[in-house]
């Protein structure tokens, strides 16, 4: 085996981490019986059995798009990685515990009792080869959002104890510490300090009064803190009033991701209650695609009423400042080719900022066969980049991306997702491929006219 397969991207200190991959398995957190487990899966999902989610699980006509949306079916031509096919479980303790027909279902036995064995074969398809991207949700022709269903599902394998150990520990660790990689309120000092004294400029932190709140995901703290001083370099320019505050700005949400909606809610909560605190009117979300899902789409779920202030991600700020003339960009003479991170532009309608920006550098732009809306997934997203044993599968989804840049021909490969970001790093390295993924953000930083 060689290094590169034993290799894993979630390391922070070095290019990558000296992990041997894990022999097959089926995680388990906690000691319970396995009938307690399974009691425990149904009752959760009995809890997200309403009208939408029924709606959905009635709807299926079993036509197979979705199969040929999911970057993971493509890459492999498995049928068991057919997005609705994920969701079997759910589904069939729906039809037989809470469906319109379900006396029927039960009384004639048509769908049996989910067992152990099935929710810990399932676990592997709704965790490890399942980003949540939507791309099966946007070409479902009943309008079924699979991605969500999938995202509800892991609330019943969370509260089971079924979840892949690696992504438990990392949320676990968010509840915890406040960070899932480590980035709690003391590095993050250290690290400002450390930043704007490296580079000269001022990053304001724990300021009582501001107009913006700026949140980070915990990779850009601790992997690419290059984007801070981005951050920086843009709102000062600005002159605008903004902070960071030690008591609200992870972005990251693994509770999402893990399944934990308890989890879920407390990282948004220190998110809103710094904003509240602080009076800001605008929370900007970093490059990050699940961490703008959280805020912006789920925020108000979680906060239980209207968040009192607006939600834009990074890129719809820079556009909207760009639209407005407030900053201008030097002329970039380079081609781009944008790689759409699911969670900003399908899930999260941002799909036209960056190509706003792009437009403003100068830059030639040069999309992938397959973009915008429609772009497929870098296959890391998700949860799924943390799990050593999805690394495989999940190579085999980046191939596909690998394919489609190289096709478009254009000198820099360019997204607004750090997570993404981590995953094209980590797959270059695997593959050793020559392009290098770059931050939208940065681009603009480094080019702002005087």
């Amino acid at each position: 085996m060689s290094d590169i397969d034993t290799l894993h991207p979630l390391d922070l200190d070095s290019p990558r981490l000296s992990v041997e991959n894990p022999q097959a398995r089926y995680d388990k957190q906690g000691e319970r019986p396995d009938a307690e487990r399974v009691a425990a899966a149904m009752q959760r999902f009995s809890k997200d059995f309403g009208r939408t989610a029924a709606t959905y699980m009635e709807s299926c006509i079993h036509c197979g798009q979705c199969a040929k949306a999911c970057h993971f079916y493509t890459a492999t031509e498995n049928p068991k990685y057919t997005p609705i096919w994920k969701l079997e479980p759910f589904k069939q303790a729906y039809k037989r515990e809470s469906g319109a027909f379900s006396f029927i279902y039960k009384a004639l036995n048509l769908k049996h009792k989910v067992t152990i064995e099935e929710l810990e074969d399932w676990q592997t398809l709704l965790y490890d080869s399942c980003t949540m991207c939507g791309r099966c949700s946007l070409i479902c022709p009943m309008g079924i959002d699979i991605a969500t269903l999938v995202g509800q599902a892991r609330h019943g394998m969370f509260e089971a104890g079924l979840v892949p150990h690696e992504l438990w520990a990392v949320a676990e660790r968010a509840e915890r510490e406040g960070s899932p990689l480590g980035a709690t309120p003391k590095v993050l000092k250290e690290r400002i300090d450390w930043l704007a004294d490296e580079h000269d400029i001022a990053i304001p932190m724990d300021k009582e009064r501001a107009d913006v709140l700026i949140a980070l995901s915990s990779i850009e703290i601790m992997k690419y803190p290059q984007s801070i001083v981005s951050t920086a370099k843009v709102l000062n320019h600005l002159g605008l009033s903004w902070t960071l505050r030690s008591d609200g700005y992870e972005a990251t949400n693994f509770g999402l991701l893990s399944g934990n909606s308890e989890w879920q809610k407390d990282m948004s909560m220190k998110l809103i209650q710094a904003a509240i605190d602080c009076g800001a009117r605008l929370v900007i979300m970093p490059e990050c695609g699940h961490a703008y899902g959280a805020l912006r789409w789920q925020g108000a779920n979680m906060y239980g009423k209207p968040l009192p202030f607006q939600v834009l991600h990074i890129s719809e700020f820079l556009a909207e400042k760009v639209r407005s003339g407030q900053i201008k960009l030097k002329p970039l003479a380079k081609s781009i080719t944008f790689h759409d991170p699911c969670q900003i532009s399908r899930r999260g309608g941002a799909t036209q900022a960056p190509r706003e920006v792009i437009q403003a550098l100068g830059a030639d732009l040069k999309e992938t066969e397959d973009t915008g809306d429609l772009n497929w997934c870098c296959g890391g997203g998700g949860g799924v980049v943390t799990i050593h044993r999805a690394d495989s599968l999940r190579y085999k989804a980046f191939e596909i991306k690998m394919q489609q840049i190289d096709a478009a021909g254009a000198d820099l490969a360019v997204t607004s997702c750090s997570n993404c970001r981590q995953t094209f790093d980590d797959g270059q390295a695997h593959f050793q491929w020559d392009k290098t993924m770059h931050s939208l953000l940065e681009l603009v930083a480094d080019n702002l006219a005087e």
